[in-house]
């Protein structure tokens, strides 16, 4: 065992600082100067202590042999050694039925078990595992914390006379670490975790990262196996892992440590990324004692700032017998309720089979559905109203006015001529939707709106085609209903449209047609007099030029000909040449035009 200083205590010193400890646990005492009342010394006090936590933490008497197990648990054992000494050791380091009893003698049995450790762990000494992982990084090591027994602890003397350097007590016997890809960076988080949580990434890197959990895990779990035999003679053995990560040294086919081991343990306090380094720091903190010097008061301070601290147990209501929690009974409904509510859905589902035949614009399957029955909308029939709970764009409406609404002319004209809708029908507030809103393509149409409040079928029309079918209607028949009316009972149609208007019509549009093609013509036959003739220049007749010995002297600018005048010129000087050319020529044509006027 070696001391926060760093020094090494023997056996034989260990055995007299362990005589001169009193047997005080997880705490302080609370001790009188006088030591002829033994009632007050630590030992005393830490049983009181214990007894106070307990009937605080419990709630109940402090015989009580159930709130001895609520004592608050802590992960350094301390001991108080008179007059101002405390040494602290890790729980974790002894037994698992030594970490979780609670009885009066758990400082004795500390004690007992700390002599019992310096002794030594046979032939090979006491072995302890330490392993690490967290976001790819691995470290372990197989470390012996005491020597073997029987060794000598003095080195003796060297060749040369002089002492021996004597053996640490600690000793790494293996170690190993790697590192594989497996988190984000900046970001954290394993991505077998971000795939549990979000969909599953098929980006390049997070198979690099699925492929790099699955080497570290394998990796991992062939260094146990390797390891397995100084692994069997362990005392101890911690580890270091997440939830997840945990699973790598467990619960596998062929695993060489199980769940249930009692030598499993992990590290209980703080640690950093998973090194060589940082093993050797863990194994310090673990194997080396705490030291404090508080004085009796300022243990008993302490105590009392702690039981101050700790929460009052709230009173626990005496349990009351649960009572059954009765569903809330559904309204029983009236058989003629039941076939209201039954009657009610049939006429809106045929509502909404109607909306959908006159939008398809399929008129033999309107005209077949409502063949079946007069009133199979309604007793108004073609002129009743959608009900309420029907779709809210169709709500209140007519079958004519969606025919007209969605621009299925055929229905409209079958529905005023075969089926004599009614297109004097007020409208107004049959349509939910916003005039702005149903007629913000339609100038006309808001134009006809905007002049009142009452609306009509034909109010509703969008399209050119539409609006014929009710003034042919109203042409037709006239009799019927009071279609140019702009009051109550009128279907507000502007004007009629009869056969006669449309044969005049089109008559007039025949006529319009022939003038322009006459203007057409006379405006070409103007324009092909004004024209000029167009004389074509006569040839001019090849001039035969002389061959030009090679021999010879030279023009200066070269040869005549027009092909052998544009030799070693670059290609802006060519095409200049040849804008000239162009030129003259486009000059001799005019001339020859105006000398033949």
């Amino acid at each position: 065992m070696r001391m926060s200083s760093g020094d090494t205590v023997s056996e034989t010193q260990f055995a007299q600082l362990a005589d001169g400890l009193e047997d005080s646990l997880s705490g302080s005492a609370s001790s009188s100067e006088d030591t002829d009342q033994s009632d007050d010394d630590a030992v005393s006090a830490l049983v009181r202590k214990a007894k106070r936590l307990n009937t605080i933490r419990a709630g109940g008497d402090e015989d009580d042999d159930t709130a001895n197990r609520n004592v608050p648990n802590t992960p350094v054992a301390w001991f108080h050694a008179p007059p101002a000494t405390q040494l602290g050791v890790y729980k974790v380091i002894f037994p698992s039925s030594l970490i979780s009893y609670r009885g009066e003698d758990t400082g004795q049995r500390y004690l007992e078990e700390l002599r019992h450790m310096q002794k030594g762990g046979g032939e090979e000494g006491r072995k302890w595992a330490l392993f690490m992982v967290a976001s790819g990084h691995f470290a372990g090591a197989i470390v012996r914390v005491s020597r073997p027994e029987g060794e000598e602890e003095d080195g003796g003397l060297t060749k040369k006379g002089k002492p021996k350097k004597p053996k640490l007590d600690t000793e790494v016997l293996k170690h190993k670490t790697f590192h594989r890809y497996t988190t984000r960076r900046k970001q954290g988080g394993s991505q077998s975790a971000n795939d549990n949580s979000k969909s599953k990434a098929v980006s390049a890197g997070a198979m690099l990262r699925r492929y790099g959990e699955q080497a570290l895990r394998d990796d991992i779990r062939s260094l146990l196996t390797d390891w397995a035999d100084e692994l069997y003679d362990c005392e101890r053995i911690f580890i270091r892992a997440s939830v997840s990560n945990r699973r790598i040294f467990l619960d596998y086919e062929g695993a060489v440590l199980e769940k249930g081991d009692d030598r499993l343990r992990t590290f209980p306090f703080p640690t950093r990324r998973p090194t060589q380094s940082e093993l050797v720091r863990c194994l310090q903190e673990l194997t080396r004692a705490k030291t404090s010097h508080l004085t009796e008061d300022a243990l008993r301070e302490q105590d009392e700032a702690y039981l101050a601290s700790l929460p009052k147990p709230k009173p626990v209501p005496a349990p009351t017998p649960a009572q059954p929690q009765r569903k809330p009974e559904k309204p029983k409904l009236s058989p003629e309720e039941l076939a209201q509510l039954e009657a009610q859905r049939e006429l809106e589902d045929r509502w909404s089979r109607v909306f959908e035949m006159i939008a398809k614009g399929r008129l033999d399957a309107l005209k077949s559905f409502l063949a079946r029955g007069g009133d199979a909308l309604g007793p108004s029939g073609v002129n009743a109203q959608a009900p309420e709970d029907i779709d809210d764009a169709s709500k209140g409406e007519t079958l004519l006015v969606y025919a007209v609404r969605k621009g299925q002319e055929d229905i409209v004209r079958w529905l005023l001529e075969d089926a004599r809708a009614d297109p004097t029908i007020d409208a107004y507030r049959s349509v939910n939707a916003p005039v702005a809103d149903s007629f913000e393509d339609d100038d006309e149409a808001s134009r006809r709106i905007a002049g009142g409040s009452r609306r009509t079928a034909y109010d509703f029309a969008r399209t050119k085609g539409v609006r014929n079918v009710f003034r042919r209607c109203a042409a037709e028949h006239a009799d019927w209903w009071d279609w140019l009316g702009t009051g109550e009972g009128g279907a507000r149609v502007p004007s009629v449209l009869s056969k006669e208007m449309e044969e005049e019509r089109e008559e007039k549009k025949k006529v319009r047609r022939k003038g322009l093609k006459e203007k057409i013509k006379e405006r070409e036959a103007v324009q092909k007099e004004k024209e000029p003739a167009v004389i074509e220049p006569p040839k001019p007749e090849a001039r035969k030029t002389p061959k030009e010995s090679v021999d010879g002297p030279r023009k200066l600018g070269g040869p005549s000909s027009a092909g052998e005048s544009v030799m070693g010129l670059t290609p802006e000087m060519r095409a200049k040449v040849e804008r000239e050319r162009r030129a003259r020529a486009a000059e001799a044509r005019m001339k020859t035009l105006g000398g033949g006027r």
